[in-house]
């Protein structure tokens, strides 16, 4: 799985805004902040929009804030509203694949991978990733070595 640059910045937003309690940022502060580029970081927000994770107010004392509490917001909706679907195998999603022979036992791998990420990413909130408190699975799983280093 690869982590784009799009969510990844998604995810760092979102994380500015749920640190801003309630009070609406602008875009120029959160990419200044960030070190998101500023166009790039426009579209981003309108696509967290539309997905009712954010919500927009113009003027003088607008900006962007959380739709809802971050505590209601997991990291697998931030990237959801950004790149689609977690997981897929050439833009399809695993149960929609079928395979023959050999490749066969490949639908159950992409679908195991699947609910792994969904595990990792739909468990975290917001919250959890901007106090630092990350959940104790998420803690396990860092805490081996291997998952630090490139085979």
């Amino acid at each position: 799985m690869r982590i784009s640059a799009r969510a990844d910045y998604a995810v760092r937003a979102a994380l500015l805004l749920a640190g801003a309690h309630d009070e609406p940022l602008k875009t120029e502060a959160i990419a200044e902040a960030q070190e998101i580029p500023h166009k790039f970081l426009e579209g981003i927000l309108n696509d967290m929009r539309r997905a009712g994770l954010v919500v927009s107010r113009r003027g003088a004392h607008g900006g962007y804030r959380l739709a809802r509490p971050a505590s209601e917001i997991s990291v697998a909706d931030v990237v959801r509203a950004v790149d689609g679907p977690l997981v897929s195998v050439r833009g399809v999603r695993p149960p929609e694949l079928t395979y023959s022979g050999p490749a066969e036992s490949l639908l159950p791998l992409w679908v195991a991978l699947r609910a792994n990420v969904r595990r990792i990413l739909e468990g975290v909130s917001l919250a959890e990733v901007a106090a630092g408190d990350l959940p104790e699975f998420v803690h396990a799983l860092a805490q081996d070595p291997a998952a630090w280093s490139n085979p």
